[in-house]
C-alpha cells in the first residue's frame, strides 16, 4: 500500500535546471529538459531565476553586455541552488568561469538573423526612412551598411524587451520593422511572422548565436557526463571559432562584432570557414574578412583559426571600431 505521507521519490530525484523566466528561455529550458529525461530518465524541474539583464531597461552596451543574462545562473550553480543551467551561448562571457562546466552545446538551430516587417516588406523593399528596431550593435552596424550600399534610407531605433515586446513595436505600427534571431522564432514558433531571413553573406549573425549551452557545476563530474550525450561536436567548433574571434578582439557580447563558422565542401575535401565582422553602428566602417582551413580537430585548433582571423582584423584596423574593446 502506498503511504500517503511518503516524499514523492520522483520529485526527491528531480534535477533542477536553471533559467531564465522569459518565454523563449522556458521553450529553450523546455527543450533541453525533455532530452535530458529521456538520456537520465529522472525527471527535470525548471527553476525560475531573475538575471540582471532582465530587470534592467537600459541597453546592453550601457549595463556593459557581457554576462548579464548569465551571472544570477552561474552563482545558483556555485550555490548548489540548481544542478544545471540553459543558456543563450551568445550571451555567455567568453572567459571559462571557475567552478563551472560546459557540458554540452547541443546541436544549432539556424543562426541567421530575421526581418519581421509591416505588411510582408522585405529589407529592399521597405520605405525610404523606415525606422528599424534593434537592441545589438552589431545588427545596428551591418543594416545601417546594407541600405546605404543599396541606397536606402533606414533609421535603426533601439530597442529591449521579449520577442512579444519587439514584435509589437510592428503590430502597433510604432516600427517599420524588427530585426531578431531566427533561433529564436522558431523555438517558440513564431518563424512565420518572419518576413525574411536574413542571409549572413549580408548581416553576420552574433558569435555563437542559436547555439545553447548546457552548464553545471564542475563537482558533479557524473552529471556532466550525462550532460555530455546532448553535446553535438561540430557545433562546439563551430562557436568555439567564433568565441575565439570575440575574445581575441577582446570585445564584449555586445560590441559591434559579426561571427560564423560554416563548412565549405568543394566535392573533393571539406573546410571551416570563419567569416567576422567589426563596425562603427552607422555602419559607415566596417572591416570584413574570413579564413578558411581544416575542420580543427581540437578545441587548442578552433581557438587558433579564430585567434588567426582576429589578427588579421585588427591589422585592419578593427580595433578603433569598437568601444568596448579593452586598451
Amino acid at each position: 500500500m502506498n503511504n500517503p505521507s511518503a516524499p514523492d521519490k520522483g520529485r526527491e530525484d528531480a534535477l533542477r535546471l536553471g533559467t531564465r523566466k522569459s518565454k523563449l528561455a522556458m521553450a529553450q529550458s523546455g527543450m533541453v529538459a525533455d532530452e535530458v529525461r529521456r538520456l537520465t530518465g529522472r525527471d527535470v524541474r525548471l527553476v525560475e531565476i531573475t538575471t540582471y539583464g532582465d530587470v534592467s531597461r537600459e541597453s546592453l552596451a550601457q549595463i556593459g553586455g557581457t554576462g548579464v543574462f548569465v551571472s544570477a545562473l552561474r552563482d545558483a550553480l556555485l550555490a548548489g541552488e540548481i544542478d544545471f543551467a540553459v543558456h543563450s551561448l551568445k550571451d555567455l562571457p567568453t572567459a571559462a568561469p571557475d567552478g563551472l562546466t560546459l557540458a554540452a552545446i547541443p546541436v544549432r538551430e539556424d543562426p541567421r538573423d530575421a526581418l519581421v516587417a509591416r505588411d510582408g516588406l522585405t529589407f529592399a523593399t521597405l520605405p525610404s526612412g523606415a525606422r528599424i528596431g534593434t537592441g545589438s550593435p552589431r545588427r545596428m552596424a551591418q543594416l545601417n551598411a546594407w541600405a546605404r550600399s543599396h541606397g536606402l534610407d533606414v533609421e535603426t531605433v533601439p530597442i529591449r524587451g521579449n520577442v512579444d515586446t519587439r514584435i509589437g513595436y510592428v503590430t502597433s505600427g510604432e516600427l517599420d520593422a524588427v530585426v531578431l534571431a531566427a533561433a529564436g522564432l522558431n523555438r517558440i514558433g513564431r518563424i512565420a511572422e518572419a518576413t525574411e531571413l536574413i542571409a549572413a553573406d549580408t548581416v553576420l549573425p552574433a558569435p555563437g548565436q542559436g547555439a545553447l549551452a548546457v552548464e553545471c557545476a564542475a563537482s558533479h563530474p557524473e552529471l556532466a557526463a550525462q550532460l555530455a550525450g546532448l553535446d553535438d561536436p561540430f557545433t562546439r567548433v563551430a562557436v568555439t571559432v567564433e568565441r575565439s574571434l570575440l575574445a581575441a578582439l577582446e570585445a564584449g557580447c555586445s560590441a559591434p562584432v559579426g561571427a560564423l563558422a560554416d563548412l565549405v565542401d568543394d566535392g573533393q575535401t571539406t573546410e571551416l570557414r570563419l567569416r567576422g565582422v567589426v563596425g562603427t553602428t552607422d555602419g559607415t566602417s566596417l572591416v570584413q574578412m574570413s579564413i578558411t582551413g581544416p575542420v580543427p580537430a581540437s578545441d587548442d585548433e578552433a581557438r587558433a583559426l579564430g585567434r588567426e582571423l582576429a589578427a588579421e582584423m585588427l591589422a585592419k584596423g578593427a580595433a578603433g571600431l569598437m568601444g568596448e574593446r579593452a586598451l
